[in-house]
């Protein structure tokens, strides 16, 4: 299987920016929302669309129509500035799908075409996402068509990409097969958005060697693998559980400077506790430590170490382990693996050393209910009644 060997690229999501007008629209009513966009108009971008995404997307989730207000706006104020620029109205149509309202979509569509703009195949291809992303299949195939008719908005590799996107989502092997194969019959070499769909469902579908194959081709065409790709990739060597090729996998990414997210720590995690590779775990955690991975990543595969010498009453082990994570400035974020470590000490019957435990997480962890729960069953079974009463008065100072 080839490698990547992408430098300097980093496998993380970007954070979500804050955003003043958000906060405004949603403490508006519903009437409220234009009158608010015009007072602020002068002072927001025009054509930013991460800007006007992250709005659309924050309004939907708590209210539906303020995001259709906002797109209604944006329209009438490109409208009444006789705005000429195709790719505005297809920005517009793209953050619709975003919200899934079609019908505006199909308004925005014909508000150019009323006001003689004429569309482009970007326009087209903003308005099959959108359909599609709605379900609205049938309208796509026929914008499709009306497209292949066209002389001005012909097809391009976007508008196979996107219907190899759905059936790969959707599971229908033949049909993205299909679209695959006719978008290189008429000329166009696949992208990492095509790989990336055909890798996906490869993955999905348990069809492992067709996704070594689909990414063989890749690299031999010379596309660098995106982040879902790689992801995809790793998962299915985790499934296969090819400890080896997983390892080789990991050297070349880390050596090309990707970094791992928490998927695919997820995944690693999950493999290394099944087959009870904890020596494994270790290496890891001196690999990502050696590339500067980000907290999170690093405290998922501290807890993993830690929990798999739990599960073995390592108790060693266990504390060294807690101590290295705990110097790192990090801690756990799992109740489940503090109770793990707790239920170790238990079995052992090493009291003293779980109040040493308890002690050096205090400052950093905030045990939970269940947690206290587990401490007072241990405690009740083992006949201390000193831990015992201590443990409940730090329960009800706590409020759990």
């Amino acid at each position: 299987m080839a490698l990547p060997t992408n430098s300097h690229t980093s496998v993380c999501n970007k954070s979500s920016i804050s955003n003043p007008l958000l906060v405004r629209l949603m403490q508006e009513p519903n009437s409220g929302v234009k009158t608010a966009l015009d007072l602020e108009a002068n002072s927001i971008p025009k054509a930013d669309t991460f800007f006007w995404e992250s709005i659309v997307t924050m309004l939907k989730s708590s209210s539906p129509k303020k995001a259709q207000l906002v797109l209604e706006w944006k329209l009438e104020k490109m409208l009444k500035e006789n705005e000429r620029d195709q790719g505005r109205y297809s920005d517009l149509i793209f953050l619709c799908g975003k919200v899934q309202y079609v019908s505006f979509a199909l308004h925005v569509f014909t508000s150019m075409e009323a006001h003689g703009i004429r569309p482009t195949s970007a326009v087209f291809n903003s308005l099959i996402t959108t359909c599609l992303s709605s379900g609205n299949v049938a309208t796509a195939l026929s914008l499709f068509e009306i497209m292949e008719r066209s002389k001005d908005f012909k097809p391009n590799s976007t508008t196979y990409n996107a219907f190899i996107s759905l059936y790969s989502k959707l599971g229908d092997s033949k049909a993205m097969q299909a679209w695959y194969s006719a978008s290189k019959t008429v000329g166009f070499s696949p992208n990492v958005q095509t790989f990336e769909s055909l890798i996906s469902w490869s993955i999905k579908s348990k069809e492992f060697d067709i996704a070594n194959t689909f990414y063989e081709e890749m690299m031999s065409s010379g596309v660098t693998p995106n982040v879902a790709i790689l992801e995809n990739m790793l998962e299915g060597l985790c499934k296969q559980k090819k400890l080896s090729k997983i390892r080789q996998f990991l050297k070349f990414i880390l050596d090309g400077g990707w970094n791992l997210n928490k998927r695919m720590t997820e995944n690693l995690l999950e493999l290394y506790s099944q087959t009870g590779r904890v020596g494994e775990m270790e290496e890891l955690l001196v690999s990502l430590m050696r590339s500067n991975h980000e907290p999170v990543v690093l405290s998922q595969v501290h807890c993993g170490i830690i929990r798999m010498y739990a599960l073995s009453d390592r108790l060693d082990d266990l504390e060294y382990s807690v101590g290295r994570m705990l110097k790192q400035g990090l801690s756990f974020t799992c109740p489940g693996d503090v109770e793990q470590v707790i239920c170790s000490y238990f079995r052992r019957a090493a009291y003293d050393r779980l109040d040493l435990f308890l002690e050096r997480i205090e400052g950093s962890y905030k045990l939970t209910k269940s947690t206290y729960d587990l401490l007072v069953a241990g405690y009740k079974r083992a006949g201390l009644s000193d831990k015992l009463d201590l443990v409940m008065k730090n329960m009800k100072l706590a409020g759990s």
